[in-house]
């Protein structure tokens, strides 16, 4: 399958090198220009991983907060959100020709929103678990394609269940998905509304919807509080 990969950090690279592993081909993606709290960009090594990853490779390279559907190449299968904090618009999935999949750490539709982890944390949540869902208009909220629970360890913090836990599940169901849809095999299970949770990013600006600044008559201001409605 020909993916294009909209990411960030060691995660995102993890699945690059896992989906390359398994025959697939990675055509495009979209990065931060940074690691957070760098901002040397002639220093390859402040670049965000995925992003120093892609160069040597000559795979083409957009920054993620500048990604359109301009950017997304032609005879793109499957566009894949690993640990992408940008929003992927209609337009953009639309340049995908089989599916548009991202994968979040919690076992939606509880926890949707940038912090799951951290406020599986705070809430004392002894289940988690990790979701590979459609990406949709509605952040975090698109039918479900993977998921797989698992028991938080006693004394765990944020960082040690993704990095011990969630990310490992993250990959693994990834590259379900993904093998799932080269077979022709497309699992849609609508999320229950009714159990929905949502919690607002910690110390981090709303998700920023870049599209809806395209709209006759939207302004970023109108793009800055929908995204704050939506996710």
């Amino acid at each position: 399958m020909h993916i294009y990969l909209s990411g960030q950090g060691a995660f995102a690279v993890q699945v690059a090198e896992a989906l390359l592993d398994e025959g697939h081909k990675i055509v495009g993606a979209a990065a931060p220009r940074l690691r957070k709290g760098q901002s040397d960009e002639g220093n390859a090594m402040c670049w965000d991983r995925l992003r120093s990853w892609a160069y040597p490779r000559d795979i083409p390279w957009t920054d993620s907060a500048e990604l359109r559907a301009r950017h997304v190449p032609d005879g793109v299968d499957i566009i894949l959100a690993a640990h992408s904090h940008a929003f992927l618009g209609r337009q953009t999935r639309a340049r995908a020709g089989v599916a548009a999949i991202g994968y979040h750490p919690s076992l939606l539709p509880l926890h949707r929103g940038r912090d799951a982890i951290r406020w599986t944390i705070r809430d004392g949540d002894k289940v988690t678990g990790g979701s590979v869902y459609h990406l949709t208009e509605r952040t975090d909220g698109g039918p479900i394609a993977a998921q797989e629970h698992l028991f938080v360890p006693p004394g765990s913090t944020a960082q040690s269940l993704w990095r011990d836990h969630l990310a490992p599940l993250g990959v693994r169901l990834l590259l379900k998905v993904v093998t799932d849809l080269a077979a022709d095999r497309r699992i849609e299970v609508p999320q229950d509304e009714a159990l929905a949770t949502w919690e607002p990013a910690m110390g981090a600006p709303p998700l920023f919807k870049p599209e809806l600044i395209a709209l006759p008559g939207t302004t970023r201001v109108d793009a800055s509080r929908w995204a704050l409605h939506e996710g």
